[in-house]
């Protein structure tokens, strides 16, 4: 059994990790449609449509030019959500996804936080990071597997 540690979670804008992240949600759904006819006694339902959306909180960086301050309002991204980081045959999920909303918040005894809301457009991917190193310039990449579909 995996076993994730909150600590280890990144966030990413395509390739770009969204700096002082404190936590995430990611809420997967489908819609249904009453399939009764006449003579049911139940109600049948038929999966129809699948969704997904993503929130996350972070303390707000304005200087993080590459992670949240060019989430605007309304920009389309590849979101990367890495639960237990980038380490090796580890899953994490990708999908493009529009910025639906930005909440700044502060008070007299915290940080100044940023809230954002994405909605998911088309299919979400679980995909598993493979790490390979190259020996001669001991450089490391990521690259991932054959997805698998939510």
């Amino acid at each position: 059994m995996a076993i994730y540690k909150g600590f280890e979670g990144i966030i990413k804008n395509g390739n770009d990790i969204i700096a002082e992240v404190r936590n995430w949600t990611l809420e997967l759904s489908a819609d249904t449609t009453d399939a009764s006819i006449i003579g049911d006694e139940w109600q049948h339902y038929v999966a129809t449509l699948k969704s997904w959306t993503c929130s996350l909180s972070a303390w707000w960086d304005e200087s993080d030019t590459n992670g949240q301050a060019s989430l605007t309002i309304g920009k389309k991204f590849m979101l990367q959500l890495y639960p237990g980081g980038e380490l090796a045959k580890r899953g994490y999920f990708s999908g493009d996804a529009y910025v639906t909303g930005l909440s700044i918040s502060g008070a007299h005894d915290s940080i100044v936080e940023a809230d954002f809301t994405f909605q998911g457009t088309g299919e979400l991917r679980l995909l598993k990071a493979v790490m390979k190193t190259d020996k001669a310039d001991k450089s490391t990449t990521i690259k991932a597997t054959k997805p698998e579909s939510l």
